[in-house]
């Protein structure tokens, strides 16, 4: 049994973490302190005016531990750390933990690659960002890549220049192909130079090089060519002019500003590298207190998780710690960093305008919130109350898939609080219907998915377990059924049989396919096919539909997927296999003689014969339909 007031009396006078649990051992909160004794004491003091919140914290606490520190900027590296592997319940938590993408160029390497990283390492690669769009950076390391041509593969090379023949990307000139040794290390780095003056922001270099190839091709009237480099002229136009500038130093910035309420806050970041305003982002946080403690929390947070710090951070307010946070954030960076707390001129200006920012993305997700929750949760609730339930929280829709009875599949589709919840979707391959028998096969479905459930439910007991233990434990609230009575009442008999309640719809179509109502407890009930109840319903029945064809065609595809080769008499699948292995293509397989064919050591002499001659027979066969369609 944990007693406070001997613990409370062995708290030591130095700094540290301490870390506050609940009855459960789970955490609820994490915190510094650079006096341990006097800190965690004051939590359990009365009438000190700590808010709610705390108060409700403290309540819940059973016990208490602390991690002692050789120093204050010690402790505070460790509270981040503990903060980010844990998440406590009452700590104001940074909710959008993302790691930033960076342009990597592997200079390292004889023939270097340009890609996405989203971590910058101490290697032999140069870095560009970070960016705070990855479609952006994406899209950026595709057109350096066609515009000069670089490799894009995984090849160690120089090593294993020639050991297999180049790939698609060659056929289409967008790579010289390095691998086969068609261009010199030296030809190759003119070329990657070229993409590292654009990465550089050397944009006038690439604009009249794509300028004259547009011209040129024109002049030859290729205009297919021209439209091309006119598009990346484009693309190259307008990432230059995404660059702003904002400061004639040209220095690595960061400018912060948050704008809050009572429950949470948005902070926004501003961008600034080498003098330009490389974008932006925002970040919501929870469990907020006062602003300027808000603040520094996301500071804080933020900075522990991303691999670049630049040399100053211009924030809104003057925050507790901050000579702490220079001086931990210099130690990480390896070179001074800077808090600065900019009062007039243009650094003002752009610090207010981080927080306008801040404030319009908090108030228009309010907005976009109520309207989601109208669509979702709001169109759950309607459709309860034109059933007469009193809750829904799950839905499960079926459907059923075939052509002809060929291949007969079911779906299984899952919404949750009005949103799908892809994860909980399962396939049915029927087992017990031949031919297009829906209400049979709906039968199966129904009473696979139920029985399975109540199999793990069983589990769960056994084992004395309150979580979920597989994808079929959780029953529906509401089942939906395409269709009207016939479905509705299949659904009825296997509960029935199972003995399991749940309610039952039916999703009732008109004459042109189209939903007009829901059957439920015999009675066909009318909706407003304008309301967001009618909305969610058609949602659903897409989505049971779409599965369900996506997994017939996929089974269809497989069936139909077949080679040429197999028409051979004696060529099975691994003599197939070890023909594609070594011949480039199927035309070279038609091309080669016995003695080439022979040389697999897959292949005997009367192999080779059979395959020789069925290529010889199918030219002959060609060449006749030929000769008679010119003769007629």
């Amino acid at each position: 049994m944990f007693c406070f007031e001997e613990e409370l009396k062995k708290l030591p006078k130095e700094p540290g973490v301490y870390i506050m649990r609940d009855d459960k051992d789970v955490i609820l909160y994490v915190g510094k302190a650079v006096n341990l004794h006097n800190r965690v004491r004051s939590y359990f003091r009365e009438n000190i005016g700590r808010g709610p919140a705390i108060d409700k914290m403290v309540s819940l606490i059973a016990r208490f531990e602390y991690i002692v520190t050789d120093s204050e900027l010690e402790a505070l590296v460790l509270e981040n750390n503990l903060i980010k592997e844990y998440s406590p319940k009452y700590n104001t938590l940074l909710k959008d933990d993302k790691t930033y993408p960076y342009i990597k160029v592997t200079v390292g390497e004889d023939y270097p690659r340009i890609m996405l990283s989203r971590n910058m390492k101490k290697d032999k690669s140069r870095y560009f960002g970070p960016y705070t769009n990855a479609a952006a950076v994406k899209d950026t390391i595709e057109l350096l890549n066609k515009l000069y041509q670089l490799r894009t593969c995984n090849r160690n090379l120089p090593r294993d220049i020639g050991m297999d023949r180049p790939c698609l990307n060659y056929h289409i000139k967008q790579c010289q192909a390095p691998c086969q040794g068609y261009v010199s290390r030296e030809e190759y780095r003119k070329k990657l130079d070229g993409a590292l003056e654009f990465l550089s922001g050397n944009y006038n270099m690439i604009l009249k090089e794509l300028d004259t190839k547009m011209k040129a091709a024109a002049e030859v009237l290729d205009f297919e060519a021209a439209a091309g480099y006119r598009d990346l002229y484009n693309s190259v136009k307008q990432v230059s002019q995404k660059q702003k500038i904002t400061d004639s130093v040209g220095e690595d910035k960061d400018i912060i500003a948050l704008y809050q309420d009572e429950n949470e806050a948005v902070v926004q970041v501003f961008f600034v590298r080498d003098g330009k305003l490389i974008g932006r982002e925002h970040y919501y946080m929870t469990n907020v207190s006062e602003k300027k403690e808000t603040l520094q929390e996301f500071v804080k947070q933020f900075y522990a998780g991303t691999p670049f710090i630049p040399r100053e951070l211009m924030i809104q307010y003057e925050i507790e710690e901050g000579e702490l946070i220079e001086k931990w954030l210099s130690d990480r960076k390896g070179a001074r960093v800077y808090l600065k707390v900019p009062k007039i001129g243009s650094k003002e200006k752009l610090v207010e305008l981080a927080a306008q920012n801040a404030r319009h993305v908090l108030e228009q997700d309010r907005e976009r919130l109520k309207r989601e929750q109208g669509r979702t949760i709001g169109a759950v609730k309607e459709i309860a109350d034109i059933l007469g339930l009193e809750h829904i929280e799950r839905m499960e829709a079926f459907d059923i898939s075939n052509i002809n009875g060929f291949e007969n599949v079911g779906s299984m589709i899952v919404f949750e609080k009005g949103k799908p919840k892809p994860s909980d979707y399962r396939k049915f391959r029927i087992r017990t219907v031949s031919g297009p028998d829906d209400y049979a096969c709906m039968r199966e479905v129904l009473t696979r998915r139920f029985t399975h459930g109540m199999e793990e439910q069983e589990e769960l007991k056994k084992k004395d377990m309150d979580q979920e233990f597989g994808s079929f434990t959780k029953f529906p609230d509401l089942l939906m059924m395409d269709g009207g009575r016939g479905q509705v009442n299949i659904a009825l008999a296997v509960l029935e049989e199972l003995h399991i309640n749940i309610p039952v719809c039916g999703m009732v179509k008109d004459d042109n396919h189209h939903t007009r109502g829901l059957y439920f407890n015999n009675v066909e009930l009318p909706i407003n096919t304008r309301s967001e109840g009618f909305k969610l319903i058609t949602r659903v029945q897409d989505e049971a539909h779409r599965f369900a064809i996506e997994y017939h065609r996929s089974l269809r595809s497989k069936s139909q997927v077949k080679s040429v080769l197999d028409d051979i008499p004696g060529v099975g699948p691994a003599r197939r296999k070890a023909l594609m292995r070594h011949f480039k293509s199927l035309e070279e397989v038609k091309q080669a003689s016995v003695e080439e064919l022979q040389q697999l050591p897959e292949l005997n002499r009367r192999a080779a014969e059979e395959i020789y001659a069925f290529f010889r027979k199918k030219e002959d066969e060609n060449f006749a339909k030929k000769e008679s369609t010119n003769f007629t």
